[in-house]
């Protein structure tokens, strides 16, 4: 049977008669917003070669729509409890597969190895809750997985960090972060009113396309995660103060590696460009790192 899986009637009688309570622990908001989920499928731009990995497909809502445009959709949810529901939501579409689990602890690079055979592009796609949307995205960046894009559903406020570019207000150490990896942008705001229960915020659909090539020239990338951190560890204070205090790095040398890079040494680490990170990183963390070994 082919529910209207935004119906709240609907969604109500689906959930009592499967016994489910949402978990607050969970993060759990199911999206009731008839315009949402197909314009979420449609920015993937997928075909019948595409295999798209869904995050969290509570009850099935954007699945449905994923499983419309793409070749195959395998789903990864965590909570057992939808696993019987999803079973009667989406039983008509012979392109779905669960896969149970926390993505935090599947081998992801394994599973689309053996899930894209015969698929020509693979697309990552999530209504993440709010409570794990920078380990998640991090954990997909990071990995390198092989993937075209990954299009998320976050908090707005997330999203304008997510995808805030390095040297601007907005930006943090997970903006490098994305930024480092490949290219953001905001596609399209989702109010509260769009989900169930209602949060207290409003929502946003982003675009992360990781990069193909490495974008900034930066040898070593653990220095160089480490001195973002520590640059936006005390974001009232200045990147000498933060970076000196977390690394313990004299404040002087730190004043002085700015200098020498032609930056006011009383510059915030929002003022910070990937270029400015990747070169104070060779400069202090490296060198730190040596003469504690």
């Amino acid at each position: 049977m082919d529910y209207n899986l935004c119906d709240s009637k609907t969604i109500n009688r689906l959930l009592s008669a499967h016994g489910f309570k949402f978990s607050k622990a969970l993060g759990q908001n199911f999206i009731v917003d008839e315009e949402v989920c197909p314009a979420m499928a449609k920015a993937l731009c997928a075909n019948k070669k595409t295999l798209v990995i869904e995050i969290g497909p509570g009850i099935g809502v954007l699945t449905k729509e994923l499983c419309r445009v793409a070749g195959r959709v395998c789903a990864i949810e965590l909570d057992k409890r939808l696993y019987p529901l999803l079973g009667e939501t989406l039983g008509d579409y012979k392109n779905f597969e669960l896969v149970e689990g926390d993505v935090m602890k599947l081998d992801l690079k394994k599973l689309i190895e053996e899930k894209s055979r015969g698929f020509t592009s693979v697309k990552i796609c999530a209504n993440l809750p709010y409570y794990i949307t920078s380990p998640v995205i991090m954990l997909l960046l990071e990995s390198r997985l092989p993937v075209d894009e990954i299009i998320v559903m976050v908090q707005r406020e997330a999203a304008d960090r997510l995808c805030a570019e390095a040297g601007t207000r907005n930006s943090g150490a997970v903006s490098a972060a994305v930024q480092y990896y490949g290219s953001s942008e905001i596609l399209f705001d989702v109010g509260r009113e769009s989900f169930m229960p209602s949060p207290k915020v409003d929502s946003a659909v982003i675009k992360i396309t990781p990069y193909t090539q490495p974008k900034y020239s930066v040898k070593n990338e653990k220095a160089f995660f480490t001195l973002v951190k520590a640059a936006f560890s005390q974001r009232r204070k200045t990147a000498v103060n933060s970076v000196s205090a977390t690394l313990k790095i004299p404040k002087e040398r730190v004043a002085s590696a700015l200098r020498e890079l032609s930056l006011d040494e009383n510059i915030r680490a929002e003022k910070l460009t990937m270029e400015d990170f990747a070169a104070l990183s060779e400069t202090l963390v490296e060198p730190q790192k040596a003469n504690e070994g």
